[in-house]
């Protein structure tokens, strides 16, 4: 087997890995909603009888169903604690086997065809985690803007109806100082201008990844293999940077932001 073998075989068994693991981590999340959800029922159940709010409930409701609830807090961290092995061992082999992809692909002529080839499929990892990333900061964004939005509407309704001194004219303060704090946050880290960012980058390191393949704008005059994936490596060396100076950029407005604060 070629260097280049070994290194598409050794890659293949590195994301099979990585995706293990992700499902694992993911199971796990699965698991803690639940423990966290079976702890909360049961906490409430528990003071519900404890201090006999179902007095006139059967006995099998209050004592049965706590029980259920104790035995799948129980069962739920039994899984956790057996996922937590099975997780350990998982990033072994990932770790493992990225050290054997990168071993592998020292072997390959750094000058070659092959290592430009295995540039540019690598690219497309860096699209998925720059749209990961972009993603991520857009949920959050949206989440935000909801949060103000609809706390703005409770907050003024909720101080409309309720006249001054009422018990729970705290509950007004609470959506205003929540539409605030939310609204500082989004201003601050900037998470739809980071989102732009990251998606606009992926979106043009995918275009010239499509250009390179097909002989397409830039890549047009370029017969040769060899100086199109030349090409593309910088191109997409320059969007690389680029995007790192946005960042940097974003990080110095906020950083200004809180000084002028």
């Amino acid at each position: 087997m070629d260097a280049q073998e070994s290194y598409k075989a050794v890659t293949k068994d590195y994301e099979l890995a990585s995706d293990r693991l992700r499902q694992a981590k993911s199971t796990r999340t699965a698991y803690w909603l639940i423990l966290l959800c079976g702890a909360t029922l049961a906490f409430l159940l528990a003071y519900s009888v404890a201090i006999g709010l179902w007095r006139d409930q059967p006995v099998l409701t209050r004592y049965v169903g706590l029980l259920a609830l104790l035995i799948l807090c129980v069962v739920g961290g039994r899984q956790l604690v057996r996922f937590r092995r099975d997780i350990v061992g998982l990033d072994l082999d990932v770790r493992n086997l990225g050290h054997d992809r990168q071993t592998a692909a020292t072997k390959i002529e750094l000058e070659s065809v092959q290592s430009l080839r295995i540039y540019r499929e690598a690219s497309q990892d860096v699209v998925n985690q720059f749209r990961t990333r972009a993603g991520r900061n857009r949920r959050i964004h949206n989440f935000n803007q909801a949060v103000v939005i609809v706390g703005s509407i409770a907050a003024s309704t909720t101080t409309a109806l309720l006249a001054e001194g009422h018990p729970l004219g705290w509950v007004a303060t609470a959506l205003t100082t929540t539409v605030s704090v939310t609204a500082g946050l989004a201003a601050y880290f900037k998470f739809r201008e980071r989102s732009y960012n990251l998606q606009s980058t992926a979106d043009e390191i995918e275009r010239n990844y499509n250009a390179s393949q097909f002989r397409l704008d830039d890549y047009e005059n370029d017969t040769d293999e060899a100086s199109r994936l030349r090409r593309f490596a910088r191109n997409v060396e320059r969007l690389r940077e680029e995007q790192r100076k946005r960042e940097l950029q974003l990080e110095q407005s906020s950083g200004k932001t809180e000084e002028r604060a």
